[in-house]
């Protein structure tokens, strides 16, 4: 089973830099209420890392939605893009 799937993190990191921008915040500021780096957060905005699941958690609580409702966005956005190919 292939642990890396580059179209699911590139969709991951296009809903969280879009939800993160349109709250307004910038990277600083949203790594700072999630109580991680800004490393990485930029690492995931940029498809280098996959987030934990606990990291998820605090992601989508920041930005005032469920880990659900966040991860229906990436696989909305996942398959708009397949569909397309």
């Amino acid at each position: 089973m292939e642990r890396s799937n580059p179209d699911l993190l590139k969709a991951f990191a296009t809903v969280l830099r879009r939800r993160r921008r349109e709250a307004g915040l910038s990277q600083e500021e949203f790594a700072f209420r999630c109580d991680l780096s800004t490393s990485y957060i930029s690492l995931l905005e940029t498809q280098n890392r996959q987030p934990t699941l606990t990291a998820l958690h605090t992601i989508s609580t920041q930005l005032e939605t469920s880990a659900s409702e966040l991860l229906a966005e990436v696989e909305q956005l996942l398959h708009s893009r397949k569909s397309r190919s």
